[in-house]
């Protein structure tokens, strides 16, 4: 629909519009609220095909079982052996083994293989009836991922609760007067709007549970973000006519098609995650494609509705242009263009620096909840059972059970691996599968493991040959990433390019902001690294280093950074070209553009900050990474980069930052997408 069309209709029956809107609340608040309870709560950090999957799937197939034990019991060594019978007649457990003592002989641990097929809730419950009689501390990865899960849906609503009173807080201080009720109206709809398309979603495609954490913040940011932009635009209108609904229009035709821009871009920005194919960075996308779609549509409904419905009662005194901080500040680097320009790309080099030593590291026990039973085993495991913590790497060759010679040699030249430090005799598991267990040295996906992993692939065997393990699953994550990172970023580039070309007819704004996105991601890494590779404020924020950063967290704060910078820059690049089709100076016009734009833009990224940067109260410490490099990133972009990093290089290039080939110029016209009526 035409935002002239929208405009007027929104205008003369607002009313029924907000009723409408309620109605859609409710529904989506029933059917789309109990959306965390079917969510996928494991796995998804590699592909489903990778090699190590299909050495799971090739295990479970040939026994029946699961490929390792997946419920941990650690209690005293005098319970052992009724936790083993309790355990084993637990429905679904096909086997139990009882480990060795503990260095001081008081404990032991009893370990449960399920069977393929088993119901895990059922699994759990008898499992958590068992140690709540025994006192015994319950793990393993059936009950660290249901743990997770609970802590997923906990996080979400501390995190409201203590995002709420301070985005209501900043509201009435950005917003003033009633239109502060209008970002949390806005942001309600969207959170709730966006579970109900999840939930018809993820009746085709099993989503992360953890993407319930992006629904949050981001809905809460851009509903925020996008209402403070028609607000203050409708203000600014509203300020110059007497007609509520003349101000409507323009605010849509405006900055209504601003917020459609951005809402695209950020969208189909997310949506180049589903290229990786791990279930965690495509639930990532999607979802955070279907939030930023969702906030775009509400924001352009619910807003006119409620400004047709107010009108004048949402006008406070207007700053005049020319006049303010932000003309000054904008004069007063255009003066020093060259020395301003070198100065803050030297801090954000400096806040990117650390980004050269970032290591990356996989999701073990480390992530689970301080204070969950599954964290207490794990921790208990590798404090008092030394070595029977270490997951070995297991391989598994397809071949029949008449080369078992050959495969008896296989597993020898196992063992004379680097980084081997025992291998297990090989087990038939069926007519044509044998299963050889190889413990590596040092850490279970540490290096050393790792390269067991490679070489072993690489190794001639009697057949075919998968491998999986802690370590497998790292390495094939790497290989995921690896494949699809090019193309995924040569997309991301493409888009933000035309974006910015569409909007302001340039070949060189757009390259110019794709290399301040590039500066601004790697100066997030490099928080990422200061903080959770380097184990700073581990106490303050609760979590465990483990000696690097979560890659497909850092995945998921890149494509966000990228996206929502671009946003900003889209507003205010706009209203620079707005300013300068008025027939101003070059310079002028950047001083009115961020006259204009620089309260409204800080506003929104700090109010963004908060929304995700709520993410750092995460129990979950990957869910507080993406909370850390997100809000330094539009933090970074809006006071450096929007503030004094664009304004200075666009006085360094004067009126060559509008060239553009004479053919892309003349097919600009022809597409005529000017974003605004002259500046008045």
């Amino acid at each position: 629909m035409p935002m002239n069309a929208l405009a007027s209709l929104l205008a003369a029956r607002p009313k029924r519009a907000l009723v409408a809107v309620l109605l859609f609340v409710l529904v989506a608040g029933v059917f789309g609220g109990p959306v965390a309870g079917s969510l996928r709560d494991s796995g998804g950090f590699t592909a489903e095909d990778s090699n190590s999957a299909r050495a799971i799937d090739r295990v479970e197939a040939a026994t029946g079982l699961e490929a390792a034990p997946g419920v941990i019991l650690v209690t005293d060594s005098a319970d052992a052996p009724g936790v083993r019978a309790d355990l084993a007649a637990v429905e679904g457990v096909a086997a139990v083994v009882t480990g060795p003592p503990s260095r001081d002989g008081t404990a032991t641990y009893v370990a449960a293989t399920l069977r393929a097929d088993a119901d895990e809730d059922a699994v759990i419950e008898g499992a958590e009836a068992i140690a709540d009689r025994v006192d015994a501390d319950l793990g393993g990865p059936v009950i660290a991922d249901m743990q997770i899960g609970e802590s997923v849906t906990g996080d979400l609503g501390r995190a409201e609760l203590l995002a709420f009173p301070v985005l209501l807080l900043l509201s009435l201080v950005f917003f003033r007067g009633r239109a502060a009720v209008l970002p949390l109206v806005i942001g309600m709809t969207t959170v709730l709007g966006t579970f109900l398309v999840l939930s018809g979603v993820n009746q085709f495609y099993g989503l992360s549970i953890f993407a319930l954490n992006l629904v949050i913040g981001l809905g809460l940011g851009l509903a925020i973000d996008y209402t403070l932009f028609l607000v203050t635009r409708f203000r600014e209108e509203l300020a110059r006519t007497d007609d509520v609904s003349a101000a409507v229009r323009v605010t849509l035709e405006t900055a209504g098609r601003t917020v459609v821009y951005s809402a695209v871009t950020v969208a189909v920005s997310l949506m180049t995650l589903t290229l990786f194919p791990l279930n965690f960075l495509q639930s990532m996308g999607i979802a955070g494609a279907v939030v930023v779609l969702v906030a775009g549509a509400a924001s352009l409904v619910i807003a006119p509705a409620l400004f047709a419905l107010w009108g004048r009662k949402l006008l406070v005194k207007p700053r005049r242009a020319g006049k303010g901080n932000w003309y000054r500040l904008a004069h007063g680097v255009m003066r020093r263009p060259g020395l301003v320009a070198g100065v803050t790309a030297l801090v954000m080099l400096v806040a990117a620096a650390p980004a050269l030593r970032a290591e990356w590291s996989p999701v073990d026990s480390s992530v689970i909840p301080k204070g969950q039973s599954a964290r207490t085993a794990a921790d208990r495991l590798q404090d008092e059972f030394p070595g029977q913590d270490a997951e070995p790497v297991t391989v598994v060759v397809g071949a029949p059970r008449s080369e078992a010679a050959a495969v008896r040699g296989f597993a020898d030249e196992l063992g004379a691996l680097p980084g081997a430090q025992a291998v297990a005799k090989p087990v038939s598991l069926d007519e044509s599968t044998w299963s050889i267990a190889v413990t590596p040295a040092g850490d279970p996906a540490g290096e050393q493991a790792r390269l067991v992993v490679t070489k072993a692939r690489e190794r001639g065997a009697p057949g075919e040959v998968l491998v999986a393990g802690a370590a497998a699953d790292f390495v094939d994550q790497q290989d995921a990433i690896g494949s699809r990172l090019l193309p995924a970023a040569a997309l991301l580039a493409v888009l933000i390019f035309g974006v910015l070309w569409l909007m302001t007819g340039s070949i060189l704004l757009p390259l110019k902001a794709i290399l301040m996105n590039v500066l601004t991601v790697a100066a997030s890494l490099g928080a990422l690294t200061l903080v959770f590779q380097d184990g700073r404020f581990a106490d303050l924020l609760g979590y465990t280093p483990n000696g690097g950063v979560e890659p497909t967290d850092f995945l998921v704060a890149a494509a966000l950074i990228f996206a929502l910078s671009t946003d900003y820059g889209v507003f205010l690049l706009g209203r620079i070209k707005e300013a300068r089709d008025g027939t101003i100076s070059e310079r002028e016009a950047v001083a009115v553009g961020l006259e204009r734009t620089g309260a409204v833009v800080t506003a929104a990224a700090i109010l963004l900050a908060v929304a995700i940067g709520a993410f750092i109260t995460s129990s979950i410490s990957f869910i507080q990474q993406i909370g850390v490099a997100t809000a330094v990133g539009v933090l970074l972009d809006a006071f450096i980069v929007r503030a004094l990093l664009v304004p200075s290089l666009m006085a360094l290039l004067g009126k060559w930052n509008w060239w553009s080939p004479k053919p892309l110029a003349r097919l600009h016209e022809r597409i005529g997408l000017d974003e605004a009526p002259a500046v008045r």
